[in-house]
């Protein structure tokens, strides 16, 4: 998979690298983040003014 070219690393080193390379390479999804910022995104795009309601100030700001 890889080989050091220069230099002594310890076998931490080489644990955690190993660590990095194998979730690089994993062919995970990213998490979802849920649909309340795509809600926002769309409501934005169409130039929507926020939901009215409590805390409607709140979600003006972002």
């Amino acid at each position: 998979m890889f080989s050091v070219v220069r230099g002594t690393p310890t076998a931490e080193e080489l644990a955690a690298l190993t660590a990095v390379v194998v979730a690089l390479s994993s062919d995970s999804p990213e998490p979802d983040t849920g649909t309340p910022h795509r809600t926002w995104v769309r409501r934005n795009q169409l130039r929507l003014a926020p939901l009215p309601g409590p805390g409607s100030w709140k979600r003006s700001g972002r």
